[in-house]
């Protein structure tokens, strides 16, 4: 007696477990802006007619319905999805139930669940991941100019349009980790998307190199973008320089005047000389002269 009270039961579960759908375990990952299709397919174990299959996407979280097809009528949803989900009518007699997302959006990410019933029913849940790739990143120094060695110095690094969030890597020449010494905020537009902005601060040495590298954990692309530092970025402040400079001009003219001075004392001194001895033989002779005794 309970054998034959159990068979029915058991019958039941072997019909519904005649339905099998399935979907991809793994996330499926599609680019912010396009299409994506979300694969659901199902096996009944027997033959059927359209009118006795129904088909119903909806948020797994929320079981907000995205599409259905259901008495042979493939219908849209509307709210965010309208014009934008569509199965595939040609192939559902042949088990194929995915979804095509087009143009698809931040708000799209999330858990999908596909569910099929003919006469017996199942469902399968996968997720969608939204990714969109960041902006090479570009890199700006604060201060610019008249910069010093032992100076602190700001190296700012901006990507934008990028999602998820990204994980920046600051390094320098020799690929030393820098990055305890940065401040990174990521904020998101009204699309959803992802601007990023790290700031890296070091002391300034010359000849020194950084760089920015942005990771998209879901694309796995790295953007990266390097500066380096060298001597043409050093320079005097201003006052110093002209300091500097009105200090040489004025040497400069001392040394002129010297040599000015000093060459006219030179041409006096050859003037003067032949003039001395002129005169000195001149005495010569007269005092030869006055010593000569007069003769009587």
């Amino acid at each position: 007696m309970l054998l034959i009270l159990l068979t029915p039961a058991l019958f039941g579960l072997s019909v519904l477990a005649a339905l099998d759908v399935q979907v991809p375990e793994d996330p499926v990952v599609a680019r912010f802006g396009s299409d994506v299709t979300l694969n659901c397919s199902f096996s009944s174990g027997s033959a059927f007619n359209l009118s006795d299959l129904s088909i119903f996407w909806h948020l797994t979280d929320t079981k907000r319905p995205v599409h259905s097809f259901s008495s042979g009528q493939d219908q849209d949803e509307g709210g965010s999805y309208s014009n934008r989900t569509q199965l595939f009518p040609g192939e559902l007699g042949s088990g194929n139930a995915s979804l095509l997302l087009r143009r698809v959006q931040i708000q799209d990410e999330g858990s999908f669940t596909c569910f099929v019933r003919i006469r017996e029913y199942n469902s399968a849940a996968l997720l969608l991941q939204v990714a969109a790739s960041y902006s090479k990143p570009q890199l700006t120094l604060e201060p610019d100019s008249n910069l010093r060695p032992g100076d602190e110095v700001s190296v700012s690094c901006l990507a934008y349009g990028g999602y998820p969030q990204a994980s920046v890597l600051w390094q320098d020449g020799k690929g030393a980790n820098l990055t305890e010494n940065v401040t990174t905020s990521q904020v998101a537009s009204d699309e959803g998307l992802f601007n990023m902005w790290s700031v890296l601060r070091v002391m300034l040495e010359p000849n020194s190199t950084y760089s920015c590298v942005v990771r998209n954990p879901v694309l796995g692309e790295e953007t990266h973008a390097s500066v380096t530092i060298t001597g043409q970025h050093m320079s005097f402040p201003p006052l110093a320089l002209w300091v500097t400079v009105g200090l040489a001009v004025c040497l400069l003219g001392l040394l002129v005047a010297l040599a000015y001075i000093c060459r006219h004392k030179i041409r006096e001194s050859c003037k003067e000389g032949p003039a001395v001895e002129q005169g000195q033989e001149t005495e010569d002779e007269e005092s030869k002269t006055a010593m000569q005794p007069l003769k009587t």
